[in-house]
């Protein structure tokens, strides 16, 4: 099937002769193309967005905390006040063996530190250096809290971006200044630039970090701890520990192990899984609206095609006399259709892009991208190859009835 220069000047001649019917169809075909790019790349750029909200955190995590019980239980009345204490960590440690990581947390809300002049409300944050397996930091400056940290009680400190931003606006490394938080003075010797929304008793980024070993002394908590964080094992399911985890703090506490208010045990992998199924959900959709409105778009196509056709009988009929062959005819009107749907598709891919382009550029901050809302390159790939399809596919039954035209029949209606 091959065409010489003056055929394809036909063929754009044909269209531009029905340039309003062209335009329309076009349209229909340019508007599926954008939203199929568009919808894949917002959802991609939306997924992004909100898997920054748990950025660093472990998939297969556990958050264990006290609350009032719910159930009377071993003498003990409904409603009881309690306290988990470092020792848990070592029970856990130590009955539960699916457990890979177990860490305490102490917090302090309400804190003020200051530094020269400047002032900045706080969540002070007690921790060990195990808990960068459960929630991994983003250090900007300087390093992490570490071992000898805790055993010689250093009074050091890690500043969140938003204190850090507060304290030190003007920029620049502030390892080794000291910042004075409430009344104890303490050397920073990082920061962490974490941007992650997952709220262990006050943001990150609004939040200083020091020796837990310390903050046990420096606020007289003595063995009490506010949170225990644990991960599993590769392999292991959190929720089926949590049990395992509630029967070896209960036993301890004189708590009913199957009170599960009063042991609040929150798996982040329910949190992820069904975060995962929501954009499974939104990326078939996306798919379904996509491809339902390019079928759309060539259905419209392939009917101002068989308009085309019926109007072109005599010309079509005359070519058949004078020697086109009916290969000849479905080529051009193939061709036709195939031209169509590639310019206004390549034009809703462009136009996709720019949109997703300047949806990209509005979630910059400081030079840094919080989300990517540009499709990949076999993404666009894909949608291409199914243009190419859909105008085949599109102009097959004009083209068959093309040729179906006798040169007699065509001659009688000139």
């Amino acid at each position: 099937m091959k065409f010489d220069i003056d055929t394809y000047k036909e063929i754009l001649d044909t269209l531009l002769r029905n340039k309003s019917r062209s335009f329309l169809t076009g349209f229909g075909v340019f508007w599926g193309v954008f939203m199929l790019v568009g919808l894949m790349g917002g959802g991609k750029g939306m997924k992004e967005l909100l898997s920054n909200n748990f950025e660093g955190f472990a998939t297969n995590s556990t958050i264990i905390f006290a609350q009032p019980t719910s159930k009377p239980y071993d003498g003990y009345r409904k409603g009881r006040q309690w306290n988990m204490e470092y020792k848990d960590v070592d029970r856990l440690k130590a009955y539960v063996p699916d457990l890979d990581v177990v860490t305490p947390v102490l917090s302090q809300w309400g804190a003020h530190a200051v530094f020269s002049d400047k002032k900045s409300n706080c969540t002070v944050k007690g921790l060990l250096p195990d808990y960068a397996k459960v929630e991994v930091p983003k250090i900007y400056y300087g390093r992490y809290l570490n071992e000898m940290d805790m055993q010689l009680r250093r009074k050091v400190c890690i500043l969140g971006k938003k204190v850090y931003k507060s304290l030190f606006p003007g920029g620049g490394d502030p390892c080794g200044q000291l910042v004075r938080i409430d009344s104890i003075y303490y050397k920073v010797v990082g920061v962490d630039y974490s941007t992650g929304n997952m709220s262990i008793n006050g943001s990150t980024q609004e939040s200083i970090i020091i020796p837990l070993t310390l903050m046990q002394q420096a606020y007289n908590l003595g063995n009490v701890v506010h949170l225990i964080c644990a991960t599993g094992k590769p392999g292991v399911v959190m929720s089926k520990v949590s049990q395992p985890m509630r029967d070896v703090i209960g036993k301890a506490h004189h708590v009913d192990p199957t009170d599960e208010k009063g042991i609040t045990v929150f798996n982040t992998e329910v949190m992820f899984g069904m975060l995962d199924s929501l954009f499974s959900g939104v990326n078939f959709l996306i798919w379904l609206v996509g491809i339902g409105t390019l079928f759309a778009g060539a259905i419209g196509v392939s009917n101002i095609m068989m308009v085309t056709v019926r109007e072109r009988t005599s010309e079509i009929g005359i070519r058949r006399a004078i020697g086109a062959t009916p290969r000849m005819i479905l080529g051009q009107i193939i061709t036709e259709s195939l031209i169509l749907i590639i310019i206004a598709g390549m034009s809703g891919i462009l136009f996709s892009i720019l949109i997703l382009q300047l949806a990209e550029l509005a979630n910059t901050t400081d030079g840094i991208v919080s989300a990517h809302f540009q499709v990949g390159f076999w993404s666009a790939l894909g949608t291409v190859l199914m243009l190419t399809v859909l105008g085949v596919l599109a102009g097959l039954a004009p083209a068959l009835r093309a040729m179906a035209v006798k040169p007699v029949d065509a001659m009688r209606d000139e």
